[in-house]
């Protein structure tokens, strides 16, 4: 089983010398340092904008969903529990859309991370009903965007680097 490291990234994995995936955060540790601290920065400034630690943990939540990054969606639904988010709502936000549960300045949030995460993705038909300009400052939505270019990059880190993700098992009694 792979610990965390106090930098985020699982500890105790393989690494590409032992024929196992190639580790991203291993491989050029400068780069995933920089990455760390863009993180940092992005949550910093979305708190001073006003959001939420729990709307920002739901934006690392979505974009997590759309890319399928089980390391990340563990992690970030763990954090957001830590910080009062309830399990109906974590259990709908892949339907935010359909569901009354999420403030406006949330489903704001959320389109504008579903507009970045999915920034190819110009055949899905589907647009975002909620205009970020409705809900969100300028500053909230630079915010915003930040934090979903920056879990997007860690997703493609995780989901590349093969971290792995299973159950933790209860200490023998």
């Amino acid at each position: 089983m792979s610990t965390i490291s106090e930098q985020g990234a699982p500890v105790g994995a393989a690494d590409e010398h032992q024929h196992g995936p190639l580790r991203l955060e291993r491989a050029v540790p400068a780069a995933y340092q920089a990455l760390l601290l863009a993180g940092k920065e992005a949550n910093t400034a979305a708190l001073k904008t006003g959001l939420e630690q729990k709307t920002i943990e739901l934006i690392r939540i979505r974009a997590s969903q759309l890319n399928g990054c089980a390391f990340c969606l563990r992690m970030h639904s763990r954090d957001a529990v830590s910080v009062g988010e309830t399990a109906d709502r974590l259990a709908v936000l892949g339907a935010w859309r359909d569901t009354d549960y999420f403030t406006p300045i949330e489903m704001a949030a959320l389109a504008v991370t579903e507009m970045v995460t999915l920034v190819a993705d110009h055949q899905s038909g589907r647009s975002s009903h909620h205009d970020p300009a409705d809900a969100l400052s300028a500053e909230q939505h630079a915010a915003v965007r930040w934090l979903a270019i920056v879990i997007n990059a860690f997703n493609r880190v995780a989901i590349t680097s093969h971290y792995e993700v299973a159950p933790e098992h209860a200490a023998a009694s």
